[in-house]
C-alpha cells in the first residue's frame, strides 16, 4: 500500500527536509493516533508555531488577534489552548481568510455553500503531507485501508464542476483507500444539474452482491438510511460479499422524522445487505477542520492526537467541563495555508473522558448533540435531503 510505497517514502523525507514547521511534522509523524499524554507539548508547540506563521501571512488574522489581545506566550502547554480566540464557521463563510492566495494552493476547497456561502479552504504541499499521512494512519487504524479491489456505492455527488466542496472531495479522497473498481453515484449530472439515480443505485448494488469484490457505501447516512428504505419497500435483501463496509459522515438536518440512531442505522444495514455492525463506521470532519475523526465500536468520536477539542458555553464561550453539553471548538495545526488552528462550529457536543466508553480506546471523545438554532445555517447534509425527497 501507500506507506510501503518507496515514492512516497521519499516524497515524505523530502518534504521534512524543506519543511518549517518542525513540531507540526513531529506531531503528525507520531505513530500512535490516540496517545495524547505523549503529545500534549508537542502540540503546543505547534499550535504556537501554526498561529507565528499565519499571523505573518495574513493580516487580517493578525488584526483578529490583536483586537482579542492575544499573547502568543501566554502559550505554555495543552492547558492554554482555550485562550487561542476560535474563529466561527460563520464568520468564515462571510470572510476569505488565507495565508496563501487561493490560486495557488495544491488542493482547493470549499464547505458545502446550500447558503449561498461558502468558506473557502484547502492545502499547501505542508498541509496536503500531514493530511495524507494523517489519513492513512487513521483508516489503517480502523481497518479501513486494503489493497483488494472494491466496488463503491456513493451516496453523495459525482465529480463535476457543479461542485467543488470539501465533502465530494473527501469522498473521492476515501476510494483511495480501497482500490475502486466499479463505481455508482447517487446523483450525477444531468442536463447542468445534479439529479438522484435510484434505478442506477438499485442495479448496481444488485450486481455487486453477486461480484467475489467487496463493496464499500460511502456517503451521508441521511442518504443511506433512504436507500435501505427503497430495497426495503422493494422487498429486496441482499448478503454483500465479505469484508464490505460502510463508512458514513455528516448529519441529518433537515430530516428529523427520518433520523435514527446509528444502532438502529446499523442493524438495517446488516438486515438488508448482510453488513455486520462492526464493518459500519461513522465519520466526521469539516472544511475548516480537515481532521478524520471515526467512531469506535460505541458510536463515539475518540479524538486523535493531530487535534484538541474543547466545549464551550453557547453565551459566554468558557470552556466546560466533561459531560456538559457546548459548542464545538476544534483545534489543529494541519492548516499552514488558511488560519484555522481554531474554529468555533455550530454543533453542539458533549466531551468525556476516553476510558468512560468502555472501547477500550483512552483519548477523550465527544458526541455530537445537534445544531444551534440559527435558521441561516444550512450544511450539505440538509442539500442533500432535499434530493431524496424526490425517489
Amino acid at each position: 500500500m501507500l506507506l510501503k510505497n518507496k515514492n512516497y517514502l521519499r516524497f515524505f523525507n523530502l518534504y521534512s527536509k524543506i519543511s518549517t514547521m518542525k513540531h507540526r511534522r513531529k506531531l503528525f509523524n507520531v505513530r500512535n493516533i490516540y496517545d495524547h499524554a505523549k503529545t500534549n507539548a508537542v502540540f503546543a508547540c505547534a499550535m504556537k508555531e501554526n498561529i507565528t506563521h499565519h499571523r505573518s501571512k495574513c493580516p487580517e488574522y493578525d488584526e483578529i488577534l490583536n483586537d482579542f489581545n492575544f499573547n502568543i506566550d501566554e502559550i505554555n502547554s495543552a492547558d492554554d489552548l482555550y485562550k487561542i480566540p476560535p474563529l466561527p464557521t460563520s464568520l468564515l463563510k462571510n470572510t476569505t481568510l488565507l495565508s496563501k492566495p487561493y490560486k495557488k494552493l495544491l488542493i482547493k476547497t470549499t464547505s458545502s455553500g446550500t447558503s449561498r456561502k461558502k468558506t473557502l479552504s484547502g492545502f499547501d504541499l505542508g498541509s496536503a503531507v500531514c493530511g495524507l499521512k494523517m489519513a492513512l494512519k487513521t483508516f489503517r487504524r480502523h481497518a479501513l485501508l486494503t489493497a483488494r479491489h472494491t466496488n463503491y456505492i456513493v451516496l453523495g455527488y459525482a465529480p463535476s464542476k457543479l461542485d467543488q466542496s470539501a465533502t465530494t472531495k473527501a469522498l473521492r479522497g476515501v476510494m483511495f483507500l480501497a482500490p475502486k473498481a466499479k463505481v455508482e453515484y447517487a446523483l450525477i449530472v444531468k442536463n447542468g444539474k445534479y439529479e438522484i439515480t435510484t434505478e442506477g443505485l438499485i442495479s448496481a448494488i444488485t450486481k455487486f452482491a453477486k461480484s467475489s469484490k467487496p463493496v464499500r457505501i460511502i456517503g451521508f447516512p441521511a442518504f443511506f438510511k433512504m436507500f435501505l428504505d427503497e430495497l426495503s419497500e422493494r422487498d429486496i435483501k441482499l448478503n454483500l460479499p465479505k469484508n464490505s463496509k460502510v463508512l458514513l459522515g455528516g448529519g441529518w438536518k433537515g430530516m428529523f422524522l427520518e433520523q435514527v440512531s446509528k444502532e438502529e442505522l446499523f442493524s438495517l444495514a446488516k438486515e438488508t445487505l448482510g453488513i455486520q455492525p462492526h464493518n459500519c463506521k461513522d465519520h466526521f470532519s469539516t472544511a475548516e477542520h480537515p481532521i478524520n475523526y471515526i467512531a469506535c465500536k460505541n458510536h463515539r468520536f475518540h479524538i486523535p492526537v493531530f487535534a484538541r477539542v474543547i466545549i464551550r458555553d453557547v453565551n459566554t464561550l468558557k470552556p466546560l467541563p466533561y459531560g456538559t453539553p457546548g459548542l464545538l471548538n476544534l483545534i489543529s495545526p494541519i492548516l499552514s495555508s488558511a488560519p484555522y488552528g481554531s474554529i468555533i462550529t455550530d454543533d453542539i457536543a458533549v466531551m468525556s473522558d476516553g476510558p468512560s466508553c468502555g472501547c477500550g480506546n483512552s483519548a477523550p471523545y465527544f458526541d455530537l448533540a445537534g445544531r444551534v438554532g440559527l435558521a441561516s445555517v444550512k450544511t450539505c447534509a440538509q442539500a442533500a435531503s432535499e434530493f431524496l425527497k424526490n425517489i
